[in-house]
């Protein structure tokens, strides 16, 4: 090792072969880490007489009619003894941008992203029941990347909590606009800064036809009064129960609200999805769906950090502030009528191994704070998966 004097300080130089050797290291872990990714989830050797529903992170397997009947009896899960079954498995792909975006070195998603997600909506949904306010659609969990869920009807809506103005309402709110789904938001808001009472902000699930004032597009703002005076198009059993609805996202919020900032971080916004399902009586009931107040569709702030006037984000929010910045024309990523630009964009481009790696930091970190363990990563997520199905549920041949 040579050393060379600049300055006054001594600083080491490293030799040709010692770079080498240190490029060759970190090849070598970014290749491992590969390993560990669940990059494909569609796969998997699973029994089943449909076709796989493959999403931008989980895959679908809906069970066959006598293995759900099965599982129902074996398992003894509250539900109609002839419910429909699926194996939902979670994936480590990393979305954002409504594309799906790959590392360097083959990385084709973020370690440990999967289990982080599963093991923070396990805990919610778990206090959720708990404290009296609703069930989920999940009934049994075999590995940390895998939920047995119940097929339910899903409410048509895509509801946004928020806590703080931030992000697309913020950049919203500071061109003018003060009107959000039907709400007045008073003058004089500031940036990040917390909101007199919160907000939902609904919007449409998938692309809903022949609502009056609703425009046929996905993922497209509406009020209250579209949802009551409309209540059957949203999936709605009937009128009464959007009252239930809105007091199980208030109620929700608050439950993840307060526990996060037991452990000083700030809950700034959220998204929540429902459904309805019978149970063993043929009681119908509404429930949360999908996943709930994890990194992945939520913001979380640093609460110290907060406090002293920054933001520091625990959540995928950062991942997207990366991308804005590493990408010289942001426009294509904000802007959806660049779509086909955008998709090309993530096809064409190899992120820093780093970039992932502090998002696997994020998404662990804030998991096991929330679930006060340790997230333990396999090294063969599918192996694993495939094992556990077969041994254990009588689901691989």
């Amino acid at each position: 090792m040579l050393a060379s004097r600049h300055s006054g300080r001594i600083r080491a130089h490293k030799s040709p072969i010692s770079k080498l050797l240190a490029l060759n290291q970190r090849e070598a872990l970014i290749m491992s880490l590969a390993d560990q990714i669940l990059a494909v989830n569609d796969d998997l050797p699973i029994r089943t007489d449909k076709p796989v529903h493959s999403g931008k992170v989980r895959s679908v397997y809906w069970l066959t009619e006598a293995d759900s009947k099965r599982l129902i009896e074996e398992k003894g899960y509250d539900v109609a003894s002839d419910a429909p079954l699926a194996i939902m498995v979670i994936s480590d792909r990393i979305s954002a941008f409504d594309c799906i975006w790959q590392g360097e070195g083959g990385m084709k998603g973020v370690p440990g992203k999967g289990a982080a997600l599963n093991a923070i909506s396990n805990h919610w949904f778990r206090l959720f029941r708990e404290q009296g306010l609703a069930d989920s659609h999940i009934l049994d969990i075999p590995h940390p990347f895998v939920w047995i869920v119940q097929k339910a009807r899903p409410v048509m809506i895509e509801a946004i909590c928020r806590q703080y103005i931030t992000g697309s309402m913020w950049r919203a709110y500071s061109k003018g606009e003060r009107d959000f789904c039907g709400i007045q938001m008073p003058e004089g808001l500031k940036k990040d800064q917390k909101l007199p009472e919160l907000l939902i902000t609904p919007s449409t699930k998938g692309i809903l036809e022949g609502i009056p004032g609703v425009p046929a597009v996905d993922d497209v703002n509406i009020t209250r009064a579209n949802i009551s005076d409309n209540f059957e198009a949203f999936n709605f059993t009937k009128a009464s129960d959007i009252p239930q609805y809105e007091k199980l996202l208030q109620e929700g919020f608050g439950v993840i609200s307060n526990a996060l900032a037991e452990l000083d971080q700030v809950f700034v916004d959220t998204k929540f999805e429902f459904g309805y399902v019978n149970d063993a009586a043929g009681n119908e009931k509404l429930i949360y769906m999908d996943e709930v107040g994890t990194p992945d569709s939520s913001r979380i702030w640093d609460g110290a950090e907060y406090r002293d006037g920054n933001i520091v984000e625990n959540s995928k929010e950062g991942f997207r502030q990366f991308l804005l910045n590493h990408f010289e024309d942001s426009d294509i990523l904000l802007n959806k009528d660049r779509m086909e630009e955008r998709s090309a964009l993530a096809r064409d481009n190899v992120l820093p191994a780093s970039a992932l790696m502090n998002l696997s930091k994020t998404y662990l970190e804030i998991a096991e704070k929330v679930i006060g363990e340790k997230i333990i990563l396999s090294d063969n997520p599918k192996a694993e998966i495939v094992e556990i199905l077969r041994e254990q549920y009588g689901l691989v041949d």
